[in-house]
Order: structure tokens, then C-alpha cells, then sequence
């Protein structure tokens, strides 16, 4: 229920169905869970348990134990549970560690974390999410399996996934490694919780106490219980105060009580609390003289303990409901919030129902241990605890441990610094590779401006030029070695000899480049075949130029109505578009115009490369085997 409170909400930041403050979330869904039977469930239970008890025994924690319980929903069932972690971050940290333990020992197996910030997993290596995971793309994509963390990308779920259809491809997809968080993220996250269950035990501080004998009764009996103690103490309010004045349950003899030594454990966040708290001892509590300072700081800290398990006692005992104590109260406003209640008044039957549902749920959720009697039913605890006969006897001659050093109470800023100095190294990091990522596609357009700046275009003119004239002929531009040209009996001066005659080179003189051309071919033709065929060369000759301009002016006419003159760039109009680029079309002018070879030539193969995309192609296959290289990208918006 509490997870149906947050599946509604943001990742990052949760919205209207906020899940309590300081209290984390859990979920271990089955491989083929919707078919899981009850049975099946609390078998897995009771391994998980039987797995992860000598982990958490040593522990102590902040408020409440881990437990897990049977969830009640009819499309998935699955086991949950929450855990309130107050002031003390080692407790949210071990339960993260206890669920990759799971999981790692029970493959088969996806589990889902959060707390009130939502997908906190994720926070704790922000510098190394993929892009597109954001607060409002991550619901049902992150989960931890085989000792991993798992985010689903949008590529294979797009949109906001069903729960159930991530867990689908989750175990239909088990092997893929699309699924696996980043590397990066993995790193962190088992750097993070890479030095537990050990670190989790060096966090508890163990201290001298001096308190009555029935409050060193119950520490020895039930360890856990100083969690409460320092709760009720921490929080205490007015009313709460009342009780402390009297210490009716734990001092019913006031200063007569005798007081004895017992070494406590507690996390190092509950030691803070105790230590830098200022409380006025009750007048009926008594304290020794402050002339012997370790004797009044143990029993300082005592009164502190006994005060605060005098106050939950009686406040637990003046709620009528045995059994839900403070996690309880924790527990109905996790419910509140997920809209268990909306519409409904408060005392009426079928809110009445779903409140009996609830309590009975929560009463039967599976804790190891005692855990489960300690938490639910404190006041019974302590009260079948201080049945069983015992006196100060019991604690004396008893060897007692020191306290532990708490320098780290007062030294801490350096070992903030430090934490805080780790997390600005890696800030700064991430905005270096984000600059230098930057910095090197911005240098990326300058070089390829520059690139294009120096290349010159002329040279693809020149290396075409050169490549024709080496490679093409008659022969083709590849030649088998194993051809036989023998074969063939042909001779290309003589051919181009006489189409040069019958096109009706030598009477052009309106060109110099035409008049050389006759020129040479005068000079290598053969001086007795032109001089016997010169009368007929001629009539040629005549004939042949007025058939050539008429066809030219004809021709001319029929191109000048098709745009086919367009698709080509004349000289003169290079020159022009310099001055107006705008222009658009071919001015009379330039109709007739000598078409500019070499610039059509590069403009035609800059935009062929250009349609490649960086891929091989035709033209720049021809332009290496020429020996150009052009630069990256090029005829791109040039």
C-alpha cells in the first residue's frame, strides 16, 4: 500500500501522494509473480530471513527493525516493507545493502527502493545517468537484480511503463545487457555500500550508563528497546513531560532506588542525541555530585535513558491500542496519503473496515525475532520483562568495557569536509568533460571552417584534369591484363583525323582554341592524303559550317525554353553571384555564355559527397583514387 502511494508520484521529487518523511520503501517482486502462490511467497520470506538474521542481529537500529511482510495485492503479490530511518542514514544505507545481498543469493528475484525523495539510488550517482532518465521518465524502470541495478531504457518501454510489464521484460530479457545501469553508476552505487555490514557495525557506539535496576533489567533483556527509550526522550513534549516527573514505572522508589552500571549500544546518531540534549533531571531522579565528572556523565546519560522509557511507556499505555505504537502512527499516515481513506468519514463502517484490515495487517508482518513482539507491543514487552524476578545483584561484579571514544562527535567537521570535497571533486569532473566535450565541438567548426578556408578547389580541377588525361582513352579506363588487343585493329589518329574534317574543325576561326586545334591536325595528318582529297575537303568544309551554325542556332533556340541552362553555371555568372548571391535564374546575358567546366565540376562533386552523409560512395571513391582528400564534412552548408 505504501508502495501504491509512491508508483503515483515523481521519482525524484514525489507530488501529491508524498510518502512519510525519513522512512524508506521496499519490494521484492517473485520471477512470475502473478502466478505466486501465497505459500510460495512465505517461503521465500522465511529463507530471506533465515539469510539476512546473523547480519542484522549484531545491528542496532535508529527506530525500528527490517521487516518484511506478505502484501495484500491481488495483481502482483509480492513481500514489502518500510522502515523508518529518523536521523540515522546507516539505517536507509544497511537496508539498501540487505537488498542487493537478496538479491545476489536469489536471483529469480527484482526489488524496488525509495524513500520521500524518491529513487534515492539514483541520486547518489546523478553524474552518471543516461541523459534521457529524468524525474519524469524514471517510474518502473530502476530495480535491483542478481546484485545489479537495473534501469529499463525507453527504447525498449517508452512512454511510462506498467509495473507489470517491467517486471516482464526484466525477466524475459534477464541476460541483456541494454538493461544494466552504467558502469559509472554501478561503481558508486557498490563503492556506497561496498564496506557494509562491517560499516553499519562500527556505527553503533557503546557507552557506560548508571540507571535504576529495572531500566538495566530491561537493556539486558531486550537490547532494541533503547531505540524507543531515546525516541520517546528526543520527542518529548509537555504532556509527555508529566511522566518524567513522577518516574512512577522505572524509579517507584525515587532517590531510595538503587542505580548500577550497564554498558548500552546505540547507533552514533541516538548517542547525539542523548549527549547533546540539555534536560534538568527530575527531583525525584537521583544524580551524583558533579565534583566527579565521569560518574555524573554516565549517569547523565542514564537519567536520559530511564526519563525516555519512562515517557513511552506511559504514553504507549495510555493508547488504548497495545501494539501500535509510534511505527504504527507511521504506518496509517503512509495509508492516508496513498488515498486508502479519501471519500470516506472518519468513524464510518466502511472506513472502520479498511482500518481493522490495516491493523491486522500490520500487526502480522514477519519480523525476526522478538523483533516482531518488541516493536508491536512495547508495553507488554517491558512489563513480562520486569515480571521475571531481579535485583542489584545481578550487575555487580560485573567487568564492564569502557565507552567507546566519541572524538568523532566533536571531530566530524573534517570528515564532512572530506565527504563534501569528494562530492565537489565530482562536480567539478562532470562540468570539466561537459566544457571540454564543448570546447571540442565548437574547435571541431572552427577547424572545419579553417580547413575549408586553406583547401584549395582548384586542385580537385587540376587532379581530375590530370587523372583523365593519365588513365582514360580509347582503351577504357581499365584495361584487363589478360585482353588480348591484338585483336583488335583500329587506329585512332586517323579516326579523329577525319571526324575532325567531317565536323568541320579547321573552318572555325572565330576561336583560338580552335585554330590551334587545326593547326595540329594539319600537321599530323598525312600531307599527300590531304592534298589529293583537298577539293573535296572543301566542299566539306563549306557545306559543313553553315550546316553547324544553322544547327547550333536551332539548337540554341529549343535549349533557351527548357531550364536545362539553369542547371549549369556560366562565367559570367560566377563572376555575378559574388556580388548578388540572391539572384535567382540566368539573365539573358548570360544565356550564350561559356559554361565554367572547372566550377561546375568541384560544385557538382561537393554536393555528391555531401549527399554521401560520411558514408563511401562514388565520388569520394573517384576523388581518392585521384589522391584528394577533402576535409570532414564537406560540402555541407557550403
Amino acid at each position: 500500500m505504501a508502495e501504491e502511494a509512491s508508483s503515483s508520484s515523481s521519482i525524484f521529487s514525489l507530488k501529491a501522494t508524498r510518502p512519510p518523511e525519513d522512512t524508506v520503501f521496499y519490494s521484492i517482486y517473485q520471477d512470475s509473480s502473478s502466478a505466486t502462490s501465497a505459500a510460495e511467497l512465505g517461503s521465500l520470506h522465511r529463507r530471506i530471513l533465515d539469510l539476512i538474521h546473523p547480519l542484522i542481529a549484531p545491528y542496532i537500529w535508529q527506530h525500528q527493525p527490517f521487516t518484511l511482510s506478505l502484501s495484500n495485492s491481488p495483481s502482483i503479490p509480492h513481500l514489502s516493507g518500510h522502515l523508518r530511518f529518523g536521523d540515522n542514514l546507516e539505517d536507509e544505507w544497511f537496508v539498501v545493502y540487505l537488498l542487493f545481498h537478496i538479491s545476489r543469493t536469489f536471483p529469480n528475484l527484482s526489488i524496488r527502493v525509495w524513500d520521500s525523495d524518491g529513487e534515492f539510488l539514483l541520486i547518489e550517482s546523478a553524474f552518471h545517468l543516461p541523459k534521457w532518465l529524468n524525474p519524469d521518465t524514471s517510474l518502473n524502470r530502476v530495480f535491483i537484480r542478481r546484485g545489479l541495478l537495473h534501469i529499463i531504457p525507453k527504447s525498449i518501454l517508452p512512454g511510462t511503463p506498467d509495473l507489470e510489464d517491467s517486471l516482464r521484460v526484466l525477466v524475459s530479457r534477464d541476460d541483456d545487457p541494454s538493461l544494466m545501469a552504467p558502469d559509472a553508476v554501478q561503481f558508486h552505487l557498490s563503492k556506497r555500500i561496498g564496506q557494509y555490514p562491517e560499516h553499519a557495525y562500527r556505527n553503533v557506539h557503546r557507552v557506560r550508563i548508571a540507571v535504576p535496576v529495572s531500566v538495566a533489567w530491561v537493556l539486558r533483556k531486550e537490547p532494541s528497546l533503547v531505540s524507543f527509550a531515546v525516541e520517546g526522550f528526543y520527542d518529548r513534549d509537555i504532556d509527555s513531560m508529566k511522566f518524567a516527573v513522577k518516574m512512577e514505572k522505572f524509579l517507584p522508589n525515587g532517590k531510595e532506588e538503587e542505580m548500577v552500571e550497564v554498558v548500552v549500544r546505540m547507533p552514533r546518531a541516538m548517542y547525539a542525541q542523548l549527549v547533546q540534549q540539555r534536560f534538568q533531571a527530575p527531583r525525584c531522579y537521583p544524580m551524583p555530585d558533579r565534583s566527579n565528572v565521569g560518574k555524573y556523565v554516565e549517569a547523565e546519560l542514564g537519567m536520559k535513558i530511564a526519563c525516555g522509557f519512562e515517557m513511552m511507556y506511559q504514553l504507549r499505555k495510555k493508547q488504548t491500542d497495545e501494539g501500535k505504537g509510534s511505527t504504527w502512527e507511521v504506518y496509517r499516515e503512509s495509508l492516508k496519503r496513498s488515498g486508502l481513506f479519501e471519500g470516506l468519514l472518519q468513524g464510518s463502517k466502511e472506513y472502520k473496515r479498511l482500518l481493522e484490515n490495516a491493523e491486522e495487517n500490520y500487526k502480522n508482518s514477519f519480523l525476526p525475532g522478538r523483533a516482531s513482539e518488541v516493536l508491536n507491543a512495547p508495553v507488554r514487552c517491558i512489563d513480562d520483562i520486569l515480571t521475571l524476578p531481579h535485583s542489584v545483584d545481578d550487575f555487580k561484579g560485573l567487568e564492564l568495557p569502557q565507552s567507546d571514544d566519541d572524538s568523532w562527535l566533536y571531530g566530524g567537521e573534517d570528515e564532512l569536509n572530506a565527504a563534501l570535497q569528494e562530492r565537489q571533486k565530482e562536480m567539478e569532473f562532470y562540468d570539466l568533460k561537459r566544457k571540454k566535450k564543448h570546447n571540442l565541438k565548437e574547435q571541431k567548426g572552427r577547424n572545419l571552417d579553417k580547413s575549408f578556408d586553406d583547401y584549395d578547389l582548384g586542385d580537385i580541377t587540376k587532379s581530375m584534369d590530370a587523372f583523365v588525361k593519365k588513365i582514360s582513352s580509347y582503351e577504357g579506363a581499365e584495361v584487363p591484363e589478360d585482353r588480348n588487343l591484338k585483336d583488335l585493329d583500329f587506329d585512332a589518329d586517323q579516326f579523329m583525323k577525319h571526324i575532325e574534317s567531317v565536323m568541320g574543325v579547321h573552318g572555325s576561326k572565330d576561336d583560338g582554341s580552335d585554330v590551334d586545334l587545326e593547326e595540329e591536325s594539319i600537321s599530323d595528318m598525312d600531307f599527300d592524303d590531304y592534298e589529293d582529297k583537298s577539293d573535296h575537303s572543301e566542299d566539306i568544309e563549306d557545306g559543313g559550317e553553315g550546316f553547324m551554325n544553322s544547327y547550333s542556332d536551332a539548337l540554341n533556340q529549343e535549349l533557351k525554353a527548357t531550364t536545362l541552362n539553369k542547371t549549369f553555371v556560366h562565367a559570367k555568372e560566377q563572376s555575378s553571384r559574388k556580388k548578388d548571391e540572391g539572384t535567382s535564374g540566368v539573365s539573358d546575358e548570360m544565356e550564350f555564355t561559356p559554361v565554367d567546366v572547372d566550377f561546375n565540376l568541384v560544385k557538382n562533386l561537393l554536393e555528391s559527397v555531401s549527399s554521401q552523409e560520411g558514408l563511401p560512395g562514388p565520388a569520394s571513391n573517384l576523388l581518392g583514387l585521384m589522391g584528394v582528400k577533402l576535409p570532414d564534412e564537406a560540402g555541407k552548408d557550403k
